[in-house]
């Protein structure tokens, strides 16, 4: 690994956590959204991450990069309104598959983990000073 190796890892994870908490962000701004442009609630979606790119010989790895950001497939909730606009004939509305929770969760991970990235790269980058500091004496 060259010695910038380090900095570009901690910035990538960086990068891809400030993603996640992107999409986390959404899906909490559309946990009450029966109508879509594509019909139907919002779905919830998913960051999926990947190594980029792995070396097998040396098991070199560059980063951390999205490589998607999918929709889940689970069931919608379904929530009895029959006020509601978007009601069906039983008087049910299909909400979306979002659990206030479990997002709160994965956006404390995520932020856990950015942190961590960015200690990583202050680390990284007072140890290069450091070693500046050993070439003046």
């Amino acid at each position: 690994m060259d010695s910038f190796g380090t900095l570009k890892i901690s910035a990538s994870a960086l990068w891809a956590q400030r993603q996640r908490m992107n999409v986390i962000a959404s899906n909490m701004a559309n946990v009450n959204s029966t109508r879509t442009e594509q019909g139907g609630p919002f779905k919830r979606k998913e960051v999926i991450f990947s190594t980029n790119p792995i070396n097998p010989v040396s098991a070199h790895v560059e980063g951390v990069k999205v490589v998607d950001i999918v929709e889940t497939d689970e069931p919608f909730k379904l929530v009895h309104d029959p006020s509601h606009p978007d009601a069906r004939s039983d008087g049910y509305v299909e909400m979306p598959n979002i659990n206030v929770i479990e997002e709160m969760v994965n956006m404390m991970m995520s932020y856990r983990a950015y942190e961590a990235s960015v200690s990583t790269f202050n680390i990284t980058k007072t140890m290069f000073l450091k070693t500046l500091e050993l070439g003046r004496y």
